[in-house]
């Protein structure tokens, strides 16, 4: 009975042994798949983007070559700013193609903390100088098309490829290092301090808008189709 007793249950050494490898393994994909979705720290380098569409010193990309110029400092995930954009964006577009104005776009970011860390509002301001010096026809586009596919705030956002999948849907190819390395993010850091602040306001705020280079409040916003008689 000793002797039966002493017999080693190979089986279930096994089938412990496998258990044991299994949980291993699994613990190594959770934490594989947790580093995966952290997102990379964006760098804080101020690379300034060079073309001939966009004004280094104030970060607008410009579209049209209207005498007059409209400013808009919008953030991606500014749910007010998309507002704007459809109540005034087909009109905006028209005036810019009639050349009645030059569109100033300032991509910032405020709300980068509503987005559970990804940073969502710098990453898509820099994908939006990404796509402005890789086509400039497509920056305004590109501003469309984010704005079709807005994510709700306090959610993640969208990811670089999705970014990038919208960049591709307006005919821009070719940036994707440019998206996920943030080579612009510093520079978008350090024009949305230099945001205008609207009269009446008490710190920085989205939209805001500019004509001719001067500041307006939102509540000075004609009703839609008068857009053409802030410059009168």
């Amino acid at each position: 009975m000793a002797q039966a007793a002493r017999k080693v249950n190979w089986f279930a050494i096994w089938v412990t042994a496998g258990v044991v490898v299994a949980l291993v393994l699994v613990a190594v994909l959770v934490v594989t798949l947790n580093i995966a979705a952290t997102p990379k720290p964006l760098p804080t380098e101020v690379n300034t983007p060079s073309a001939s569409n966009i004004d280094a010193e104030t970060g607008a990309i410009l579209v049209g070559d209207g005498e007059d110029q409209l400013g808009t400092y919008v953030d991606f995930m500014c749910p007010v700013c998309n507002q704007f954009e459809q109540v005034y964006g087909s009109e905006i577009e028209g005036m810019v193609d009639d050349g009645s104005i030059t569109l100033a776009i300032h991509p910032i970011s405020i709300l980068d903390g509503q987005s559970q860390g990804t940073q969502f509002s710098t990453r898509s301001a820099n994908a939006a100088y990404c796509v402005a010096v890789e086509d400039p026809d497509a920056s305004l586009p590109f501003l469309q098309a984010m704005f079709e596919n807005q994510p709700a705030e306090g959610t993640k956002g969208l990811t670089n490829n999705e970014i990038l999948e919208i960049a591709s849907g307006v005919g821009v190819s070719g940036i994707d290092s440019c998206v996920n390395d943030g080579t612009y993010a510093g520079y978008v850091t350090a024009m949305t301090a230099e945001t205008p602040i609207q009269p009446g306001s008490q710190g920085i705020g989205t939209p805001t808008i500019t004509v001719n280079g001067e500041v307006i409040a939102n509540s000075q916003l004609p009703e839609q189709g008068q857009l053409a008689t802030l410059f009168q």
